[in-house]
């Protein structure tokens, strides 16, 4: 009896020792739990990032951007189930190479010519352009979402994705731009020809700097969700635009053989929008047969604070609160962009596009 009694308090010993071990463990976990959600990077939402180095809204190249996050103008965001990627741009900031606009923007880390094959796929969606900005400017109001570059020459662009919504519209228009590459060596007679998508083209301005031009009636909404397909081969170019409820539409552009080699050549709308501010060039024949191409994808804010004197269409006169970010970002200066998917592909012959970033950076 003696022995059991013995053995009977050993095991009510241990036993309390153990409860009292997992209460006291149980105890130093606990605000384990609460601690600080592990960052989800934007290369783990679209693991594509090994392709491009990223340009920042203060004008910094932040390189290949795997496991990278910055507040102001990088990082992803969670809504319900689906991680976002977002980039931030204000409407001033330190800017990258020439440009007059900020952007928060991946650009490809190599450069492909357009005999041969290379495709973008994204899908996403505009939450915010900027608030203020003169309306007769035609950037105003708008971002660049996808491009094609030319890391070669005049660096001239033959192809820009638009959004852009005036203030007090619900819906804004998506468009695209053919920007030529300008014969001879100087490239200040480019200009920009659009074609609309859904809603309008850039040429639809308001009549004074406060007035707005009519909603488009087949517009894409701020938070609407759409996607864009870019696929280039045997120099041309095939644009496919997607979104559930609007129509989808496509469009053909050849990039090696010009459309536009002489005066007569100008489109109207050309003609009305660039021409009387001395854009008035002609493209080369081969177009961009010759040059390095590159895919960008981001967020190209294209309204900024400079004067619409300077130029009527590019040069918004928009709010920068004298480049301080914060408060462009306190009251609507700037623009928000998020991607929820994408995918790039290029052929083998595509080689390093350093070049370029030496040139810019």
């Amino acid at each position: 009896m003696v022995n059991l009694k013995h053995q009977i308090t050993s095991v009510c010993l241990i036993l309390t020792t153990i409860f009292t071990l997992t209460s006291c463990f149980n105890k130093t976990k606990e605000p384990q739990k609460e601690e600080i959600e592990k960052t989800v990077y934007a290369s783990e939402v679209i693991p594509f990032f090994e392709h491009w180095k990223l340009i920042l809204g203060d004008g910094s190249n932040a390189g290949i951007a795997n496991a990278f996050e910055q507040k102001d103008f990088f990082y992803t965001t969670k809504e319900g189930d689906t991680n976002w990627v977002v980039y931030k741009a204000p409407n001033a900031g330190d800017t990258h190479g020439t440009s007059n606009n900020t952007r928060t923007e991946l650009a490809q880390a190599k450069k492909w010519y357009p005999n041969t094959p290379a495709k973008l796929t994204a899908t996403l969606k505009v939450m915010n352009v900027s608030a203020t900005g003169d309306a007769r400017v035609a950037a105003s109001h708008a971002v660049v979402v996808g491009q094609i570059h030319s890391a070669d020459g005049h660096e001239n662009e033959p192809l820009k994705i638009f959004y852009k919504k005036f203030p007090g519209h619900t819906k804004g228009s998506v468009f695209w731009h053919y920007e030529i590459n300008t014969a001879g060596e100087d490239n200040a007679g480019r200009w920009d020809f659009s074609t609309a998508v859904w809603g309008n083209d850039f040429s639809v301005i308001g009549t004074d700097a406060d007035s707005y031009p009519e909603e488009p009636i087949e517009g894409i909404a701020l938070g609407e969700e759409f996607s864009y397909e870019i696929e280039v081969k045997d120099g041309m170019m095939y644009l496919k635009f997607m979104s559930e409820g609007h129509d989808t539409k496509t469009f053909t552009k050849n990039l090696v053989s010009s459309e536009y080699t002489t005066t007569a050549d100008i489109p109207k709308q050309t003609q009305a929008l660039f021409v009387p501010i001395g854009q008035d060039g002609v493209e080369r024949p081969n177009a961009y047969a010759d040059e390095g191409l590159f895919f960008k994808l981001g967020c190209y804010n294209q309204t900024n604070g400079k004067s619409p004197e300077v130029n009527k269409n590019w040069c918004s006169g928009a709010e920068t609160h004298g480049g301080d970010i914060q408060k462009q970002y306190a009251d609507g200066n700037y623009a928000e962009v998020w991607f929820k998917t994408a995918t790039i592909a290029v052929s083998d012959a595509a080689i390093s596009n350093d070049g370029y970033f030496a040139k810019n950076d």
